[in-house]
């Protein structure tokens, strides 16, 4: 027999007393924002682990004076709970009021290690604009949302690294074009389509929520930092058993960075990662310039993206 209604009820998931759907979600993607210009206001927003009180931001406040752009850092990024810089109900009205604010064209991401997805379990709704939002790994799930909901301005990368890797970030937030990046040419062919950019792990803990993206046509790089060769197998099994790169135009993989050992027998890191994708039958790229370490070089997530996988490029070309 079913389970009565009543209990069913009482047991479906979430009981949170909020929705998990997003705010909107256009059936194409809103207008890119506006380049950043001279007097541009950034924010930024600590939406996962917290930080160090005395974590040094002058070099990121160095580079934005630089650009006349005006950085606010309030001090909400160094509050501290538990693991997380603040509940998260807090970390979702810290990222609210910056989405929210008419004057804020920009937010970059702080901070890093678990919390971003939390944030939107919490009922964060993105407002119907596009916005700037620079940042990578756990925020990624934000990327991810923001891309879902139709929302433009969503980037994948750093607040650090080399001059080149930031000029390049500067270029995307002020709509200039950019250098294509290269890595390894795996599987010959040439895809075009939207880019879509994430941390794997990260995008994993996403499936079946409203927060995954329609990957079919798109152009995907995944990253990731930490996971040995055989957890990374077992998320693009699960990628691949539930369908989710059925339809993909392409794929390539950026940093997997990983410094265990492997014992008798193990895949390596580029042979689990070959050997679970080059059966998509998809141009296939490794190693490009992407995710933890460095260069981190900066992509935009929605981006028409060209790659191509006998020499290796990635192009964006709109």
């Amino acid at each position: 027999m079913g389970v009565p209604a009543a209990l069913a009820a009482t047991l479906a998931w979430p009981k949170l007393g909020r929705t998990l759907t997003p705010a909107f979600n256009a059936s194409k993607p809103l207008a890119a924002p506006t380049p950043l210009r001279d007097g541009s206001r950034i924010r930024a927003v600590n939406t996962g682990t917290w930080i160090d009180p005395q974590t040094d931001f002058s070099l990121l406040v160095e580079r934005c004076k630089q650009q006349e752009w005006h950085l606010e850092l309030p001090p909400s990024l160094h509050r501290q709970w538990q693991w997380f810089s603040g509940t998260d109900a807090q970390r979702r009205a810290e990222l609210e009021a910056a989405w929210s604010d008419p004057h804020v064209e920009g937010i970059v991401y702080i901070g890093s290690g678990w919390g971003s997805a939390r944030v939107l379990e919490e009922g964060f709704h993105f407002p119907r604009r596009s916005l700037w939002s620079l940042g990578f790994s756990d925020s990624s799930s934000l990327l991810l949302a923001q891309w879902v909901v139709g929302s433009r301005g969503a980037i994948h990368g750093s607040i650090t690294g080399s001059d080149e890797q930031w000029q390049r970030t500067v270029d995307l937030l002020s709509c200039q074009s950019v250098a294509p990046i290269s890595g390894i040419g795996v599987i010959p062919g040439i895809a075009v389509g939207p880019l879509v950019v994430t941390n794997l792990t990260v995008a994993t803990h996403l499936i079946g929520t409203p927060w995954f993206p329609d990957l079919r046509g798109a152009v995907l790089v995944l990253e990731d930092v930490g996971e040995a060769p055989y957890r990374v197998d077992r998320m693009l099994t699960q990628w691949r058993s539930a369908g989710l790169l059925s339809g993909v135009a392409a794929v390539a993989t950026g940093r997997f960075s990983w410094k265990g050992e492997l014992a008798p027998g193990d895949f390596s890191m580029v042979g689990i990662l070959e050997e679970r994708l080059s059966a998509l039958g998809v141009p296939l790229v490794s190693d490009l310039p992407v995710g933890h370490g460095q260069p981190n070089f900066a992509l935009p997530l929605g981006a028409i993206a060209r790659l191509d996988g006998r020499n290796g490029s990635l192009m964006l070309l709109s």
